[in-house]
């Protein structure tokens, strides 16, 4: 057994918690800033509202000092390529979702990864300190359902895995 502040320990007991896999989106500065995120969550049915966590340091994280519109894009479960792409270290700031096929949101502005199994427009409601993270709280403005046959995509272990309802 290790210490509890052990973060490889840490990382790997927690990997064995499969997590639904999404892409959050914000349109900052004429850009579109993108990542991928399995910290992603329901908060509040009324009024709706979301959460997901981003790393301090990230680029998403500090577009929401200025722009506190986003979006979230439920990825499916044939959507692991995306997954992959926009959790890259050096993918470029700018053009990061011309190989991603995307419209905008209707409220945001952001993109909504096209073929997704849902996706969710929200304003910043609260953003909370959590260690190397910050946990983002907004409130739900807009959100549809894809394809109903389309399945998710989960992190488990490591590894992303398609999930069939």
């Amino acid at each position: 057994m290790s210490e509890p502040g052990d973060p490889d320990l840490f990382r790997d007991t927690v990997s064995r918690l499969p997590a639904g896999v999404a892409v959050v989106a914000v349109r900052w500065r004429g850009a579109q800033h993108a990542m991928t995120a399995s910290a992603v969550a329901s908060v509040s049915l009324d009024p709706p509202m979301l959460l997901f966590c981003v790393h301090a340091d990230a680029r998403v994280r500090e577009a929401l000092d200025d722009s506190s519109t986003w979006a979230v894009s439920v990825l499916a479960d044939t959507q692991g390529p995306v997954a992959d792409w926009l959790s890259s270290p050096g993918r470029p700031v700018v053009g990061q979702l011309e190989r991603v096929p995307h419209t905008l949101g209707p409220q945001s502005g952001a993109a909504w990864v096209d073929g997704a199994a849902a996706w969710f427009d929200c304003t910043t409601h609260e953003i909370h300190r959590a260690g190397d993270h910050d946990i983002v709280v907004g409130t739900v403005v807009a959100a549809r359902q894809g394809d109903p046959r389309a399945g998710g995509l989960v992190h488990l272990r490591g590894r992303l895995h398609g999930v069939r309802g």
